[in-house]
């Protein structure tokens, strides 16, 4: 069973990025999904959630901002970043059930 996640990177303010969530060994269809992000000297926070209905929640600082989503035919998830701010600057974990990827850093600087 692993979780792995792509995608992060350095983007200057207003920038967009795309996470990935890339699952395997798991009936992925089955799992929510979440993405959480954590930054230094704070504790590790939910950015977004889908169920494996398809139900979404964010976190108020990246609603209108940040889309999650999946594709159950690719057992992959996704987290599209735009209009990215400095305070998005967090390394970004996918989450399924108990399972964890590694972690992506996300820098926004100018």
């Amino acid at each position: 069973v692993q979780l792995q996640a792509s995608g992060g990177g350095l983007v200057q303010p207003g920038g967009s990025l795309r996470l990935s969530c890339a699952a395997s060994g798991i009936n992925f269809r089955l799992y929510g999904v979440r993405w959480y992000r954590q930054s230094p000297g704070k504790q590790r926070e939910l950015v977004a959630g889908m169920s494996s209905g398809g139900n979404t929640n964010y976190d108020d600082s990246v609603k209108g901002r940040f889309i999650i989503s999946r594709d159950n035919s690719r057992n992959t998830a996704y987290l599209q970043m735009n209009s990215l701010k400095p305070e998005d600057t967090a390394v970004y974990y996918c989450n399924m059930g108990t399972m964890w990827g590694q972690g992506t850093q996300v820098t926004v600087s100018s």
